[in-house]
């Protein structure tokens, strides 16, 4: 009897875990998905009609408009773009500058937020103060130009690119938030035990710090993938290659230049692909980034929440 009576308890146990929703919290979770839905879909719906107006011809878009479903289906836009071979010497480069740039910058970031958060570290707030005040002021264009061209002779030099994305005073400022979350007893105890401060970031810290790396390389590799701007200030013809970003903006630059000079007053140009050549490239340049999103999504989540307020 009493075993019957222990196996009535765990049955009820088991059932009274189970939360039970009543009639307003399925009314507010439904609310609540078709918000979400709807706002899914105002999300993707621009992406959709880029990629169906790159597969659609250069007159339809002309006298009807982008379209959602391709008509009159063309890859005119998508030959102009790859033909040639330049576009793969520029996707090789973007991605070799994209996994050098994101796995140092990890490495720095990392490294300088455990810094500034070390107890025994002396000259962490004033480290700290240096790091926050550059990004609130700033000396301009031209000082900068002057200091990488003059300074460090980086003319021409992929180093232009590369080091300027390689941190930020927010992403530092953002490490250093997620090692906070982090007790500081797990340094002490790996003192005791006899480690250097290398061993006990490298063994006990950085393997903590999963969810932060990966949020904070999805932003440095976004910044590496979508980088047009250092390129146009320090990359010249003479370098073999250009980042993705610049090389896709040249040519839709090209392409309109081409449609307005005097030379297409000579040369039938009415059917350049101008605006289908715009969206293709635009496909070709977020295409791989939007793929790769998904894998660290589940990181991106779990370092967004790390260091939240417990209640």
């Amino acid at each position: 009897m009493a075993k019957k009576d222990k196996k009535i308890d765990y049955d009820t146990y088991d059932s009274s875990a189970r939360v039970k929703l009543g009639t307003s919290d399925y009314v507010i979770r439904g609310i609540g998905y078709v918000f979400v839905t709807l706002y899914a879909l105002a999300c993707i719906f621009p992406f959709l009609l880029i990629i169906g107006t790159s597969f659609t011809s250069e007159a339809v878009i002309r006298s009807a408009g982008v379209q959602l479903f391709p008509r009159d289906f063309t890859t005119e836009a998508y030959d102009m773009v790859l033909k040639g071979g330049a576009i793969w010497k520029s996707y090789l480069l973007t991605i070799l500058m994209t996994g050098i740039g994101t796995g140092v910058g990890l490495l720095v970031i990392s490294m300088t937020g455990y810094a500034l958060q070390r107890k025994d570290f002396v000259l962490r707030n004033v480290i700290s103060f240096f790091i926050y005040f550059t990004s609130l002021f700033q000396a301009g264009l031209a000082p900068y130009y002057l200091l990488m061209t003059q300074t460090y002779h980086l003319k021409d030099s992929y180093f232009a690119v590369l080091l300027p994305l390689l941190m930020s005073p927010w992403l530092i400022i953002l490490m250093k938030n997620f090692v906070k979350s982090i007790p500081f007893e797990i340094t002490e105890s790996g003192k005791i035990d006899g480690a250097g401060d290398m061993k006990i970031f490298t063994s006990l810290i950085l393997p903590m710090l999963k969810p932060a790396l990966a949020t904070i390389g999805l932003f440095l590799a976004l910044g590496y993938w979508n980088e047009w701007y250092q390129s146009s200030l320090f990359l010249s013809s003479k370098v073999d290659a250009y980042p993705l970003q610049y090389m896709l903006y040249k040519v839709v630059n090209e392409a309109n230049s081409l449609k307005n000079s005097v030379a297409a007053q000579f040369v039938t140009v009415t059917d350049l692909p101008t605006n289908s050549l715009k969206m293709a490239t635009a496909v070709v340049a977020t295409g791989p980034i939007v793929l790769l999103y998904p894998f660290v999504q589940r990181y991106f989540i779990g370092g967004i929440t790390v260091g939240a307020v417990k209640g």
